[in-house]
Parts: structure tokens; sequence; C-alpha cells
């Protein structure tokens, strides 16, 4: 009851000081970036510490996948958050129409453990620039990391628009009883629907990331060289991130079965590359976030059906919550490895077509390696997801001028650059009259020559017409 009434105080305050207009300000909003710049420009060293602490994340993996992107979200939103903005003036004769972005109020952004930096600070990059004020629930399995966020943020941050609150479960569901004016959030389908089915009691718009079993399809590459880059990109786009704890990580690899071989020598060698003989000892790979995590993957390898498919790694260390870098060569596709999302350091190869892909719910996003122009129109045109690249892994979500986001299980909702500032802003269309100029068959009494002047407006366009005339086009 006291967590309740503490929270129901902390979102009242909130509500109070975004109804002053302060958070509307673009001198307010552009303070705040450069406040996260200053954040994390100041506190690099424990953010590296912390993430090491949580996750065993190295320091160059912490900057490549979570430092580095709040530095360059921030600045891009820095940049450009007086052009987003402006409003977008259209003509619709007699009258002048105008799209006014505004700020949604008192946004909820819930953050995921993988990356609880990145995915903390970047949506509040978004919401900051829209002129909202915010709460932020970090994960408490990352629980270093946030600390750090609940004891940094106020000494940065205007501490009347921006709280965070730690907590567990109990702390979630209080915050989902409480009226918000939108929810980001990010994780599993399963907490997802939780948090949909608590918004829909206050018709609270949400963004959901989420994740999926994202596919990387390796189709047939006759040059030696482009082959071996192909693979070197699918080892780091499963083990680069997180150790495979990644909504974006590949889930599984579709192959030719006369490729199948090459492909897993390969993967070995460069596994043994970048991690050396004995991995664990190499400290360049993350480690399982927790043991109930640790204990579902090891469940799956237990599986003896699947057991038997494993061509590479298989090992693990309980001590240190650490799983070999594992390959798998075509598991039961009924196996539990094969239907859940994986999110972990084991990879299966199948031999299968891109159907395989439709018999699963839409994934997050899909990687494929092909040179073939008509095989990359079939990916497009035969598949959904939440995005497609061709011939790399990751590099999508770092790209601010492309909408991250996912489609049916995989979440809905965009963000990213502009799109961030889109999806924590309500666009107010808002139109101007005048009061001369009238159009009298809009008005009853009704005859037949009323009926045909407004069914040929329609029909040709009339007005669009006439502005094309006058030189205008319908944006100006």
């Amino acid at each position: 009851m006291e967590i309740g009434w503490e929270m129901e105080k902390t979102i009242r305050e909130l509500r109070e000081y975004f109804k002053t207009g302060k958070t509307r300000s673009v001198i307010w909003r552009k303070n705040q970036l450069r406040a996260i710049l200053d954040l994390v420009h100041d506190n690099e060293n424990a953010m590296f510490d912390a993430l090491y602490q949580d996750l065993g994340k190295h320091p160059v993996e912490a900057y490549r996948d979570e430092i580095g992107g709040v530095e360059k979200s921030a600045n891009n939103s820095l940049s450009c958050v007086e052009k987003w903005m402006s409003n977008i003036p259209l003509l619709f004769f007699p009258a002048k129409g105008e799209v006014l972005s505004e700020p949604l109020g008192v946004v909820l952004i819930f953050s995921s453990w993988n990356f609880p930096i990145m995915l903390a600070l970047d949506p509040l990059i978004g919401a900051i620039s829209a002129g909202n004020v915010v709460v932020i629930k970090p994960s408490d399995q990352a629980p270093k990391c946030s600390n750090f966020l609940a004891n940094i943020i106020p000494q940065y941050l205007d501490s009347n628009a921006v709280k965070v609150i730690e907590g567990g479960t109990n702390v979630c569901e209080q915050l989902l009883l409480q009226k918000w004016d939108k929810i980001f959030f990010t994780g599993s389908p399963r907490v997802a629907s939780i948090v949909m089915t608590a918004a829909a009691k206050n018709l609270t718009p949400v963004t959901l990331e989420l994740g999926g079993k994202c596919p990387a399809i390796l189709d047939h590459l006759s040059n030696p060289s482009d082959f071996k880059l192909a693979v070197k990109r699918i080892v780091g786009g499963k083990w680069g991130p997180c150790s495979g704890q990644a909504c974006i990580g590949i889930d599984y690899v579709l192959v030719e079965e006369k490729f199948s071989s090459t492909l897993i020598e390969l993967l070995k060698k460069i596994i043994s590359k970048f991690y050396g003989d004995n991995p664990i000892e190499s400290k360049v790979i993350s480690r399982i976030v927790n043991k109930q995590n640790f204990e579902r993957l090891c469940n799956l390898l237990k599986d003896p059906l699947v057991a038997a498919c494993i061509v590479h790694g298989g090992s693990v260390d309980e001590e240190n919550m650490f799983i070999e870098p594992t390959i798998l060569l075509d598991p039961p596709l009924d196996a539990e490895i094969m239907m859940e999302e994986i999110f972990g350091p084991l990879l299966p190869v199948i031999t299968e077509s891109i159907e395989f892909i439709n018999s699963r719910p839409k994934p997050l996003a899909i990687y494929a390696f092909t040179k073939d122009e008509t095989f990359k129109r079939k990916i497009q045109s035969e598949t959904s997801s939440g995005s497609v690249i061709f011939n790399d892994t990751l590099v999508q979500f770092l790209c601010d001028t492309l909408p991250f986001g996912g489609v049916g299980q995989s979440g809905f909702g965009r963000y990213h650059g502009k799109y961030s500032f889109d999806t924590f802003s309500h666009e107010k269309a808002i139109m101007h009259r005048n009061l001369c100029l009238e159009i009298e068959p809009r008005y009853p009494p009704w005859n037949n020559f009323k009926l045909e002047f407004i069914r040929k407006a329609y029909r040709f366009n009339y007005f669009g017409l006439f502005l094309q005339m006058l030189g205008f086009n319908k944006y100006n």
C-alpha cells in the first residue's frame, strides 16, 4: 500500500511539472540531452564496471553495444530536435493546415537487463526530445546497472521531470496500476502481454520491443572470401552481443544441406579465433545473466535428441554461469530449442528452406547473406519481420535513419532517431480557415445540383487541381 501511495505521489508531481510547460521548451530539451552526454562522458568507467559485474561484458563490447550508442543517439537528437519540432504546413484551399508534434505527457519506460544502460537511456533520449516527463524502471536482473542509473540520473537531469524507480515484480505491478500517457517496454512477449493488459484499462498507448527467433539465411556464396566474411559476421551476430542474450541476435542459421559441413567447420575456426580454445578464460564473452536463465539454457541441451545434435561446444560452468558457444546440426524441429527464442549461446544450424521461417512467429530481424537479387526479393516479399538485413548482422540497430521495431509477436511500435521523437509525440492536426469564400453546396437544403457538385469535387479533386494551377503543392 505504501509503495503504491509513493508512486501516486511521484506521478502526480511529474504531471504537475509537465503542466507548467517547461518541458516543451527547446532550450529545456537540449539542456537535458547535453546532460545525458555529460553523464555518459563523466561515468564511462563506472558503467563499464556495472556492466561487467551484471553481465560480464568486456569494456569494448559495453562501449560498442551500449555507451557509444547512447552518445550517438543523444548527439543526433541534439542536432535535429528543433527540426523535428517544427510545424509541417499543408494547404487545403481555402485553408491552411499544420501538424504540431506535442509531447504525450507522463511516460513510463521499462528497460531490459541485457543492455541495461542502452535500453534505458536511448528511449529516454526520444522521450525528452519530444518534451515528456519520464519514469524509468530499470531491470532488477541487472542490479549494479539499475543502482547506477538510480544514483547518477538525478545528478545530471532535471529531477522534477525524470525519475528512476527501482524494484522487483511488486514494483512493476504497482507501476502498471498507475495511469500513464505512454508505456515503452523492452522485454519478453510473456511480460509484454501483462503490460498490454494493464495499459488497456486506461487506453494507454504502448510500444513493445520484444524479440523472437531471428534467423540468418546463408545462401550459396561461390567466392571463398565472401563465404568466410559471411560466417564471421554470423559469429559476431550470434555470440557478439551479450553471449547471444539479445533480441536482435541470431537464433538459428538456415543453410542448404550440401554447405552445412563447410559452414560448421568455419564456424568452429572463427569461434576459436575470437574466443580461444577455452572461451571462459578469454574474458571477452559475456556470462549468462542469472541462475534461472542458466538452468533454462542447460535444460535445452539435456534433451537427448538435442544433445545428440551438438557438433561443437556444449560445456557449461555453473559456478561462473558460463555456457560455451555451442553449435547444433539439425535438432528436432519440435524440440523446445526450436520452438522458443533461445536467448543464449546455442546456435542450431538447420538445413531447411526459407518457408521454415514462415512456420514460426514473425521475428524481429532476418539476416540474409546472398548476392542473388532474385533471392533478396523473395525474402522481402515472402517473409515478414521487423527488419531485413542483407550481408551483415546487428547494424540496423545503430542506424538512426531507419525505424527499429518488431511485428506480430516480436513487438510493435518503432524508435531510433526521428522515429523515437514520433513515438513519444502526438501529431496534432491544426487547420486555419478564413471567413470568406464559402462553398454553399455543403449546406442544406439538398438538391441534385449539390449532390453532383460534391460528387465531382470528391471524384476529380477539384480543390487539388485548383491548387496545382496556382502553383501550390499538397505540402508546402
